[in-house]
């Protein structure tokens, strides 16, 4: 047994070596990439369930809550309107007086 083959039996382990680690890092990186799949699958079902309560609760609640507070402050503008006229007559009607 020379030196050579010493150097060809350290090259065979090298290559074996190697190899098993790359298959070893080829199988992590596979795993990681199907949690990371499933997370994000998951992330995306969740964001289609808040788009979804976020529209019924904007059609259902705040689109008719605005309409009536609307209604009310249109109302109220038309009292305040109607009192300046009046307090506007009832001014001048004093001061000729």
């Amino acid at each position: 047994m020379d030196i050579g083959w010493f150097r060809d039996l350290v090259i065979c382990i090298s290559g074996l070596v190697v190899t098993v680690v790359v298959i070893f890092i080829a199988v992590l990186a596979y795993l990681l990439y199907n949690k990371a799949r499933s997370v994000m699958d998951s992330i995306k079902a969740t964001s289609a369930t808040i788009n979804e309560i976020s529209s019924a609760v904007r059609d259902e609640i705040v689109k008719p809550v605005l309409q009536w507070v609307t209604l009310i402050k249109g109302v109220f503008q038309g009292i305040d309107l109607v009192s300046k006229f009046f307090r506007k007559e009832e001014q001048e009607g004093g001061k000729d007086g």
